[in-house]
C-alpha cells in the first residue's frame, strides 16, 4: 500500500482502508489545488503519505504565491528559499539589494529539489513554528544563477 516509514501507522484522512467488496488499486486520494497548478504525476500516481502535501493532504493554497531560490534541502520535508529584491534609497537615487529567507514544506511528489532551483510556494495554514508556505511547483536551477535572480 504505502512506504510505512513513521512510527505510527500512516494513511490518508479520505480514504477508507477496510472496505468489504471494494477494489483496492485506486484507493488513493488526491486533488487539483485550482490557481492554474498542475498535480504532479507523483502525488497522482505515488505511494507516500503525507497530511501537509497541499495535493494529497489536509492544506489549502490561499493567500500569497511567491517565487524563490532554494538555498538548503538539508531538513526532513522543509526547504529554505531565498527572496531577492531591490530597495530604493531616495537620499542617494540608487536602489540596493536585499533578501528574505522563508521556510516552506515540500511534499515527496517533487522529487530531486536541490539547491539554487527555482520553486514556486504558496501561502497555507502555519504548518508549524515557521512554516507557513507550500511548494507547488518546481524548476530545474538555470545556468548563471549565481546573478541577481530578478533581472
Amino acid at each position: 500500500m504505502s512506504e510505512q516509514t513513521e512510527k505510527s501507522f500512516q494513511k490518508q484522512e479520505a480514504v477508507f482502508l477496510n472496505a468489504k467488496g471494494v477494489s483496492k488499486k485506486n484507493t488513493r486520494w488526491y486533488k487539483d489545488i485550482g490557481l492554474g497548478f498542475k498535480t504532479p504525476a507523483d502525488a497522482i500516481n505515488g505511494t507516500y503519505i503525507d497530511k501537509k502535501c497541499p495535493f494529497t493532504g489536509n492544506v489549502s493554497i490561499r493567500g500569497r504565491i511567491l517565487t524563490g531560490t532554494v538555498v538548503s534541502t538539508s531538513m526532513k520535508r522543509t526547504v529554505v528559499i531565498r527572496r531577492q529584491y531591490l530597495h530604493f534609497i531616495p537620499k542617494y537615487q540608487r536602489y540596493e539589494r536585499r533578501h528574505k529567507n522563508l521556510t516552506a514544506h515540500l511534499s515527496p511528489a517533487f522529487v530531486g529539489v536541490e539547491e539554487n532551483d527555482i520553486v514556486t510556494v504558496g501561502q497555507c495554514r502555519p504548518l508549524s513554528k515557521t512554516i507557513r508556505f507550500n511548494v507547488i511547483k518546481h524548476q530545474k536551477q538555470t545556468k548563471g544563477s549565481k546573478q541577481f535572480s530578478k533581472f
